[in-house]
């Protein structure tokens, strides 16, 4: 909302400026005889000339992203401080030389803005980029320093899933739970997209980055701008920053889960944590399930426990809509789930 307003009070900044300029030249044509029947088209040229100018503004900023901003601040902040120091060393020499001719003047304040610029452009090129690599390092370090033990960085689907906020708040989770600038920029990608489950996914993920940060729990959160510049995918860039901060990482997701234990990464997966808690069930042992829909095999059918675990039964697609009693063979166990594999035993109703 302050993005909007500022924008709107520029734009209309722009067009005052425009209407103003167009006044001033308006006035300056009058002054030298010439004749005008009517001002007013000419100062509604100057304001939609104003208008466009912040249209073009407005477009060129659209296209800077975060990262082109992060890489272009420090070497444009080097050469300004430059030239400034530049122009302060002229008028300090300048100082010493109040009777010195006017061109001699400008000649000495160019030299040494010149001169200063230079060194400026230089250490921009040559230096920002090892500079903003120390302040990264510095600032991982700070990082590590204050939870050396316990830091995981955080991907996108455990913050749309939810959960993370109950395990923090049963004090199972402690540390600091680290999220990088451009996880949170996926989430708020997704709250804009136009599918309405996608978007009501991503405003919960963002819910339960505020409430982790609001509420008292075991964990503190911090947002971290490091952002890998030597890929684009979400998970490869989470898999590189948990190298370098020697963290963990909280997903749900099982390509990723797969993909970072094969890198040497520690991960915990809140799904293998929901399974290990789910109540173990033993083969021979009876239960009672209501099967919903039917089997992949010609006799199967499918129902499901109140903890979402997948229950096929076989010989039991006659069945379908109706609670039945179901003797256990088999438990497939896996990171992405459990699914029980069991045996038509009797009739419930």
């Amino acid at each position: 909302m302050a993005v909007k307003i500022i924008r709107l009070i520029f734009t209309i900044a722009c067009v005052v400026m425009g209407v103003t300029w167009a006044r001033f030249i308006i006035e300056n044509r009058i002054a030298t005889g010439y004749v005008m029947e009517s001002t007013f088209p000419w100062l509604l040229l100057g304001g939609f000339i104003g208008a466009v100018l912040a249209a073009v503004i407005f477009l060129l900023l659209y296209f800077v992203t975060q990262e082109m901003y992060e890489r272009v601040a420090p070497s444009v902040v080097a050469v300004l401080i430059a030239l400034i120091a530049g122009y302060s060393a002229s008028r300090y020499l300048l100082f010493w030389f109040p009777d010195l001719d006017f061109t001699y003047q400008v000649f000495v304040s160019v030299t040494v803005v010149l001169v200063f610029g230079y060194i400026g452009i230089q250490l921009a090129l040559t230096r920002a980029s090892n500079w903003e690599a120390l302040v990264s390092e510095v600032r991982r370090r700070d990082v590590r320093a204050s939870n050396a033990v316990s830091l995981k960085l955080v991907d996108t689907s455990v913050l749309i899933d939810g959960r993370i906020a109950d395990i923090c708040q049963s004090g199972f989770v402690e540390g600091t739970l680290l999220i990088p600038r451009f996880v949170l920029k996926e989430l708020q990608n997704i709250a804009d997209s136009a599918d309405i489950v996608r978007r009501a996914k991503g405003r919960r993920g963002l819910d339960i980055l505020r409430g982790l940060q609001e509420s008292e729990h075991s964990v503190s959160v911090s947002i971290i701008e490091d952002n890998p510049a030597n890929s684009r995918e979400v998970d490869e860039k989470l898999v590189i920053l948990a190298k370098q901060y020697n963290a963990r990482i909280l997903t749900t997701d099982f390509n990723l889960n797969k993909v970072a234990q094969i890198d040497g990464v520690t991960v915990l997966n809140i799904n293998d944590l929901a399974n290990a808690l789910k109540p173990a069930v033993l083969p021979d042992e009876v239960m009672e399930v209501k099967l919903i829909k039917e089997g992949k095999e010609l006799t199967q059918a499918v129902g499901y426990l109140d903890d979402g675990t997948m229950v096929v039964v076989d010989n039991g697609r006659n069945y379908l809509g109706r609670n039945v009693e179901v003797l256990v063979t088999s438990v497939l166990q896996t990171s992405a789930g459990r699914m029980i594999f069991t045996r038509f035993n009797n009739l419930v109703k």
